[in-house]
């Protein structure tokens, strides 16, 4: 399909720069099949769920995932900046760095703060190798736990470029940034419709008879980012991983042979349980990586309602929810959120999407 398809004008007021507290007094918007739009807030969630449906979440960690340095062994040291994308190994991690025309394969950069402590201070890796758009492969000195510490001690929230460049993060963002079911370390960017959840939600949830399951999906920073292809066809997904055990597989199956609805929370959890599901729509247990690209057209095997936020413009996520309601319909809610105040992205509100019939 045409990418421009999938484009639409956000006003920049729209971007949400600071959740809101607490997080499931979000406003909701839910998308019913046939497009018809109701205004709500999170905390309405209950009322829209039936007895026996099960929610499931993705209890995925973010970790410090950017770093701040500058190139060393050179005349000259410029000013480093690396948002990690992917661990290759015990010392090694993909990364996106800025201004990536500044490296080559061979060079050394030094990152550290001052104030902060890292052992020695500092935290070195040579640029392994220099991929397109800014990618670089990075080996660190430190290897596996220690090399864990060190970026958890230099390393800052991994905030999506649309807020990191109106504000830079502060301590606010080391809690609002994780989800309250954080707790494998792992993903560059938050699991963002896992945001909205306060305890006091997931208490009245289990009231009403919703079950709550866990998954893993460690989220990468490429999920976000527009596609830039002329045609979907052209796009290459960044693979994510992800494990969905045994046990979670068999409550979800017998859960829906009973009529109950699995409710995704979040994109994320969608596309693991999309890349988990046979042919005959049971979930099978999954260990392993994901690249699955969900574009309209596409046959829903696993997922009956998608709780999510407001994406961006041409992006794979604007693509997936419009396979998941119609192309039309989610471009008539977007076009009501945005003239009625939502707050779009990462740290804005919320839509619950019931399926288009197929």
């Amino acid at each position: 399909m045409r990418t421009d398809l999938f484009d639409f004008e956000l006003p920049g007021d729209s971007i949400a720069l600071r959740p809101a507290s607490p997080r499931d007094s979000a406003r909701m918007l839910v998308v019913q099949p046939g497009g018809v739009l109701r205004d709500c807030v999170v905390t309405d969630l209950p009322k829209w769920l039936e007895p026996g449906d099960q929610l499931v979440v993705n209890d995925t960690r973010v970790i410090s995932a950017r770093l701040s340095g500058r190139r060393i062994g050179r005349d000259t040291e410029p000013r480093i900046e690396a948002t990690l994308i992917k661990r290759l190994d015990g010392s090694r991690w993909q990364a996106l760095v800025k201004p990536a025309k500044k490296l080559v394969a061979g060079d050394m950069v030094r990152f550290g703060n001052e104030g902060k402590v890292c052992l020695l201070g500092h935290l070195d890796a040579e640029v392994e190798h220099k991929g397109d758009d800014g990618e670089v492969t990075l080996s660190f000195s430190f290897h596996g736990p220690t090399l864990d510490q060190a970026i958890a001690d230099l390393g800052s929230p991994p905030l999506p470029p649309y807020i990191a460049s109106r504000r830079a993060a502060d301590e606010r963002d080391v809690g609002d940034y994780q989800t309250m079911f954080a707790v494998n370390e792992g993903a560059v960017a938050a699991p963002t419709a896992g945001l909205h959840f306060t305890p006091g939600l997931e208490a009245a949830l289990g009231a009403h008879g919703v079950g709550l399951h866990r998954l893993t999906l460690h989220v990468g920073a490429g999920t976000f980012l527009p596609v830039k292809a002329d045609d979907t066809a052209g796009h290459k997904m960044h693979a994510e991983w992800g494990v969905i055990s045994r046990k979670t597989a068999d409550a979800l199956n017998a859960a829906r042979a009973q009529g109950g609805r699995i409710v995704a929370v979040g994109t994320t959890s969608l596309r693991l349980l999309e890349s988990a599901a046979a042919k005959d729509s049971t979930i099978e247990p999954f260990c392993g990586d994901t690249a699955i690209f969900i574009t309209p057209g596409y046959r829903f095997r696993a997922v009956d309602i998608l709780l999510t936020n407001f994406h961006l413009p041409r992006s794979t996520l604007f693509m997936l929810v419009s396979a998941f309601c119609g192309l039309e319909p989610m471009k008539q809610a977007y076009a009501h959120a945005i003239g009625s105040g939502y707050r779009f992205y990462s740290y804005g509100d919320a839509c619950l999407l019931f399926r288009a019939r197929e």
